[in-house]
This record gives C-alpha cells, structure tokens and sequence, in this order.
C-alpha cells in the first residue's frame, strides 16, 4: 500500500461554481466521480492528498454567461445587484451542503480550525466556505448574520470589480495593484463586523489603496489567500514588497495561486509553464515572509493552471518541485497546510 501523499489544505478554489454552472449540462458532474476535466473531485482530490480548503461563493457578473468567462470580456466584470448575488450565494451553498449529506460523513462543512484539524486528521475532505466579491452582502448587514450562520468564515470583500464595499484590481499584465479607489464607510464597516463575528478577511483582488485602508482598521492578521509576488510577476492581482511587508509585520499569510498568468514574468496564458515558476514565487514569498506566512491557494476551478498539476491529482508534483529545490519536509508540511491552520487559529475562527 503506498504511502499517504501530504494532506494539503488550499487557500482558493472555483469548484462550487464550476458544478453549479455545468449542472443541466453536457458537461455536468459529479463530485464523487473522477472527471477528466476541471480540477477538483474526491476522487481526485484523494488521488493528490487534497484534505480540502476554502470553497468560494463567487457570483458572476453575467451569471447566463455559463462557462465561457473571458477576461476580455466587459460583461463579466459588470456590478452585480445584491438580491439575485445573495440568491445565487445561497446556491452555492446548497451544492456545498447537498455533497456533505451525500458523502456518508466523508465530506464536511468546517466552521472552526479545530473542526478542520480533526477532519484532515479523521481523512475527511474540508470545506471552508469563503465569499469572494461581497456583493451578497446588504449596507445594513442582515445578509451578513445569516450566511455565517449557514457556515461563513471567509470574505474577500471585493472581486475584480467594484461594489458597494470597495474596488477592485482589474486582470491587466504589467500593472501596480494602485489601481482605482479604497474602501468605502459601508466597506469600513464590513471589515469591523467581521473582526467583530469571527469571519477572516481576505486582500486578494482589492486594490492598493484598499489593502491600506484595511490594514489600518482590520485587528487581525492581513491575508491573500490567493495572490502571487508582484516582484516576479508584475500583474495587478500580485502583491508588491511593501504589502508583503505589511503582511508579514501581522503574522499574516499568502497562498500562492497556479494561474499561469500570475506566476510568468511575461504574463502569458501558457500552460505550458514549468513548475520552477511557482517555485521562484515560494522563494520569494518565504523571503518575505518567513516559513509561517506561505500556503497554497491554487484558484483550481478557476483559472489555467500549469500542465505540470493539470488538477487536483497532479499536487504531489507540486511538492516533489519543492523537494527539488532543496524545501524540507517541515517547511513543505507548513506549506501545505499548517499554515493555513494556524492562521486561522489566529484569526479566532
């Protein structure tokens, strides 16, 4: 029987939308099936030590878009109104909910760090539910209690676009995330409220001026949970040294993401990109941040990734290029998810 692989524990993923987007479909599947296409099933997930991770309820702009989201598209980065993104986040969460009951207590919905210890401990697969783009949420809140109630203790209180909490970075290669405007007083709010509940934040997509503005009120650690080093790859979504910094100064933490465009120095959409890329980011991001302040955030399910993963079978690849590069076992455990559990110790959830 061969060994374990390493339990990893990812920072972001787009698998409850790909299964929403595709139900109806020809191309509709099933979780507990291996596929191949997409990224992420149990099957699969099992195959390359996926103990789970924060699942993201993300709204399309043009949710009749379906599937076909282009970055060159306007449509997909349009404001979305609050009723019918709180209607789409709650299905989201149905889907993640329908899984759990279907596993037969394989699959669970974790509301604390404990629950997610004793889950990848158990063998369980971990779902963290994690909102991205706030627009579910109402100025007054009341959306806010009711989907923590129903297990959220994530949010990235922006996307790519704005609304009614901040403005977003847009996908544009060779560009400062100083973007476009902070926070607004609603957007001030939210992030109080959130200190306030218990539910972490996320600066992965907000502009510069955004991420200042919430490291000056946010009381917890600063965290990307999916995000690159501007240094090495210059595009909006990266953070640059002197966020790092900040983050580091907060005991925060950065997932790295495998889309290829956010790990090239040239920017480019290539599958084709070797695994020593993501390595070069790791080097970088450990440099700034230490052992403790780098985890994964793949974005599976949402992005291009390197043919080297192709998909959640394919992460021992992942860290067997750490291995190459001379990373310990430790430091590759912490990686793939201590860090994350920690941090969220951290952060009170």
């Amino acid at each position: 029987m061969s060994a374990r692989p390493t339990p990893i524990f990812d920072g972001h993923n787009d698998t409850l939308l790909k299964l929403e987007l595709k139900h109806g479909t020809d191309r509709e599947r099933d979780f507990f099936k291996a596929a191949d296409y997409d990224h992420i099933d149990l099957p699969r997930a099992r195959q390359g030590g996926l103990a789970g991770g924060f699942f993201a309820l993300w709204v399309p702009s043009n949710i009749g878009v379906g599937t076909n989201f282009s970055d060159d598209d306007p449509r997909n980065f349009a404001s979305v109104p609050q009723g019918p993104a709180l209607e789409f986040t709650h299905k989201l969460i149905n889907r993640a909910e329908a899984i759990a009951a279907a596993s037969n207590g394989e699959v669970v919905i974790c509301r604390t760090s404990e629950e997610i210890s004793a889950g990848i401990e158990a063998g369980k697969f971990t779902m963290l539910l994690h909102i991205e783009g706030a627009e579910a949420i109402d100025a007054e809140f009341t959306a806010l209690d009711a989907l923590y109630e129903r297990g959220l203790r994530s949010i990235g209180p922006v996307w790519s676009r704005k609304n009614i909490f901040a403005d977003g970075v847009p996908m544009r290669f060779n560009s400062s995330p100083d973007t476009g405007d902070g926070l607004t007083e609603v957007g001030r709010e939210l992030v109080r409220r959130c200190n306030a509940k218990g539910i972490m934040l996320d600066v992965s997509h907000i502009t510069e001026k955004g991420f200042w503005d919430m490291a000056a009120i946010n009381e917890k650690p600063i965290v990307a949970t999916h995000s690159n080093a501007h240094a090495v790859c210059p595009h909006a979504r990266n953070l640059t040294d002197k966020q790092l910094a900040a983050i580091a100064e907060t005991k925060g933490v950065v997932g790295i993401n495998y889309a290829v465009q956010f790990l090239r120095d040239d920017g480019r959409l290539d599958p084709n990109t070797p695994l020593e890329v993501v390595v070069r980011h790791a080097d970088y991001l450990l440099s700034k941040l230490g052992e403790d302040g780098v985890a994964l955030g793949s974005d599976f399910d949402g992005c291009t990734v390197p043919n080297g993963i192709k998909d959640a079978a394919g992460l021992p690849n992942l860290l067997n290029a750490f291995r190459a590069a001379g990373y310990g076992e430790a430091l590759i455990e912490k990686i793939a998810y201590k860090n994350w559990l920690s941090l969220l110790k951290r952060t009170g959830i």
